[in-house]
């Protein structure tokens, strides 16, 4: 799979789970929104409600007052209650036809007491009308004119305002506690309820009570709920968990891929590591066969110089055998941790010049140049002594085997000291340089940049890693610095020894 395609998988992933994310984030808004109108309707509507209650409660009590206040002044008078006829026949048909009546069976004297007696029975209940409608003008008087002269803290009984609302809020689903003020027209505050608290007094609603009076009668109630933003996004309580299972299946999945990668590019120098291992022991094997081969043929002459070059032969390829072996054994035992070291003072501006000369002659026979400056005034550390020659060994080879073919090479050593507590010793060269990408990764164990089959750039991808763990176990560090086609530089920091 081409890196490509793998980031490819990875943009279109995050865009489905972002999508995704994105309209459960629009879901659960628009939930709270809806939520959000439909308990401000309900409010509005109990605030209206509990307003007309109030004001019914209040028509209600000055009506039984001029009620009892009439009943008292007009005790003896007849009420339409106490007149207990059973039937009320219309009045024409309560006045006796002359020819219905058979002739004989009254006389004309009782005929006329019984019309006078209907007569006085009409004309009272006339009068009892009469009365009633009064009564009902004088009720409507006192409701509009003597309620509205009394001032605004008279009227109001905050006991019953605080059952109107409780019972308007509670009829139309809201059951969260609330808390109220009553101010006037003029915004003096007339009640406060006992636990009122300021706490989720955003958003408020105000609602007029006694709208039908004078503007200076009236007065305004606001209510406001604490737990009403708890309430309102009480609902996305459940939309929440499926946004945080979302993002878990999202960083899942980027885990995976990510793995998935990682596996590809270990499998990758898996195989890198297996054809350079081969192409590095077969070479060696090869030439050892070879040599015993012509040891083994009687039919060659074979002379003294012969037998000693034969076997310098097989013991320099035994030696370069036996080399690549011990590199991946020490890799090995770096991981178990189960290397020793031999520390002891070194001079470290001795050592490099050492492997310098030795070196040096490499490079020079292929046309380069290999420059030193031995500037570290305190070039004392503690050190393995093999080790820190490998190290810097390590780091000419490199720089040797990743050289650009139509130019000449050029190495520099630099070695020079941080402060009054550390060693530093940088090797640069001219080489082809490394991608920004690859140059974090150079350090990683069988890892190699790919330059093509060069025989001059085979490796087991292990010779930077030893450096890098060897730096680490003396304490130190060390930095790469490239540059495609312009070469690359590694800056080593060792701590100076103790005086």
């Amino acid at each position: 799979m081409k890196r490509s395609y793998v980031w490819l998988t990875c943009l279109v992933v995050c865009i489905a789970f972002v999508a995704l994310l994105y309209l459960q984030g629009r879901y659960a808004r628009e939930m709270i929104r809806m939520r959000q109108e439909q308990f401000d309707e309900n409010v509005w509507r109990s605030l209206d409600q509990a307003s007309r209650e109030l004001e019914k409660a209040e028509t209600f009590r000055y009506l039984q007052k001029v009620l009892n206040q009439h009943h008292n002044e007009k005790q003896g008078m007849i009420h339409p209650d106490s007149l207990h006829i059973t039937h009320i026949l219309p009045l024409d048909t309560m006045t006796p036809s002359r020819n219905s009546m058979p002739l004989g069976s009254l006389t004309m004297s009782k005929y006329n007491r019984l019309a006078e007696t209907i007569s006085n029975l009409q004309k009272r209940a006339r009068e009892a009308l009469i009365y009633e409608q009064g009564v009902l003008d004088e009720v409507i008087f006192a409701v509009m004119y003597t309620a509205s002269e009394q001032s605004f803290q008279d009227r109001l009984n905050p006991a019953v305002l605080d059952g109107c609302l409780r019972n308007a809020l509670q009829a139309n689903g809201i059951t969260l506690p609330f808390h109220f003020v009553v101010y006037t027209s003029d915004g003096r505050e007339v009640y406060r309820c006992e636990d009122y608290t300021e706490e989720g007094i955003d958003p408020s609603y105000q609602q007029a009570l006694f709208r039908s009076d004078p503007m200076g009668q009236m007065g305004t109630v606001v209510v406001h709920f604490p737990d009403q933003k708890q309430y309102i996004r009480g609902i996305a309580r459940y939309v929440a968990p499926a946004m945080g299972f979302t993002i878990i299946l999202l960083i899942t999945s980027l885990i995976t891929i990510y793995l998935i990668v990682r596996q590809k590019r270990i499998r990758e120098m898996k195989n890198d590591f297996v054809h350079n291992m081969t192409h590095e022991f077969k070479t060696p094997i090869s030439t050892i066969s070879i040599a015993a081969q012509m040891l083994a043929d009687k039919s060659v002459k074979k002379s003294e110089e012969t037998y000693e070059r034969l076997g310098n032969v097989i013991g320099g390829e035994t030696r370069r055998l036996r080399y690549q072996v011990e590199k991946v054994l020490q890799m090995s035992l770096f991981d178990d941790n189960n290397i020793a070291l031999k520390m002891q003072e070194l001079d470290a501006n001795e050592i490099t010049e050492n492997v310098v000369d030795t070196f040096s002659l490499k490079v020079t026979q292929n046309g380069g140049t290999l420059d030193m400056k031995l500037e570290a005034f305190n070039p004392f550390i503690n050190a393995d002594e093999m080790h820190f020659t490998n190290i810097i060994f390590n780091l000419l080879d490199n720089a040797f085997k990743y050289r650009q073919e139509d130019k000449p090479l050029t190495i520099q050593v630099h070695t020079y000291n941080q402060g009054e507590t550390h060693f530093c010793i940088s090797i640069s060269d001219n080489g082809i340089g490394i991608q920004k990408d690859n140059l974090k990764r150079i350090f990683d164990k069988f890892y190699r940049v790919h330059t093509g089959d060069k025989h001059n750039v085979k490796g087991f991808g292990l010779g930077l890693a030893y450096v890098q763990k060897m730096v680490e176990l003396h304490h130190g560090t060390i930095k790469a610095y490239s540059e495609l086609g312009k070469g690359t530089k590694f800056t080593i920091t060792l701590p100076l020894a103790e005086d």
